[in-house]
């Protein structure tokens, strides 16, 4: 291979990972969103995950709302001048008949697929092991994203996905509840989010 091949080749390559560098996963200010609400100097905008684009920039191949599972984006920024505590932090997705729906923990999405219907053509070939698929939402990125974070001290910013087992609903709220006060324990008054 000639020199000038070689430096074609490694420009390439260099345009093609400065391309994929474009298309990761960014996060802006909670306030940059329109479905946010701000209480006691806190931001938290959530940003349902419906469409293939936004679903590749995030998780990559797999679409989880393609399989029934809603992922709705988190963002909080903390101005309140102290440390919260988000570990005693319930969600719930409201529907607009006012049900409600416990999100599904990160490292359980990956199960919500149904089992696969036995096929009950034999192999050609004796086996005494059956073969198991791996599903679909068996993803990294989903439980990576997930929001974990359990503090969040002032002035700093924390962001993650939370999932439900539910399509996107006209008039659906995301109710918030039980950040408190890391000092004091004081709770912070509720949040309730329009999702669309």
């Amino acid at each position: 291979m000639s020199t000038r091949s070689f430096c074609l080749i490694l420009l390439l390559s260099i345009a093609v990972q400065g391309a994929d560098k474009d298309k990761r996963f960014r996060v802006n200010p909670a306030s940059s969103y329109p479905n946010k609400q701000t209480v006691s100097g806190l931001t938290i905008a959530v940003i349902p995950y419906t469409t293939a684009e936004q679903a590749r920039s995030a998780f990559g191949k797999v679409n989880p709302y393609e399989h029934g599972v809603l992922p709705l984006l988190l963002v909080m920024q903390n101005e309140t001048g102290k440390a919260l505590r988000l570990g005693g932090m319930t969600i719930y997705l409201v529907g607009p008949d006012r049900s409600k729906i416990e999100p599904v923990p990160p490292a359980e999405v990956q199960y919500l697929e149904g089992p696969q219907r036995p096929s009950l053509g034999g192999s050609p070939l004796p086996n005494p092991f059956p073969r198991k698929k791996r599903s679909k939402l068996a993803a990294p990125e989903i439980e990576g994203l997930g929001f974990h974070a359990k503090m969040l001290p002032a002035g700093e910013s924390a962001h993650g996905f939370v999932y439900f087992q539910s399509g996107l609903r006209k008039g659906a709220t995301l109710y918030i509840s039980g950040i408190a006060d890391a000092s004091t324990g004081e709770e912070l008054l509720y949040f309730e989010i329009p999702v669309n």
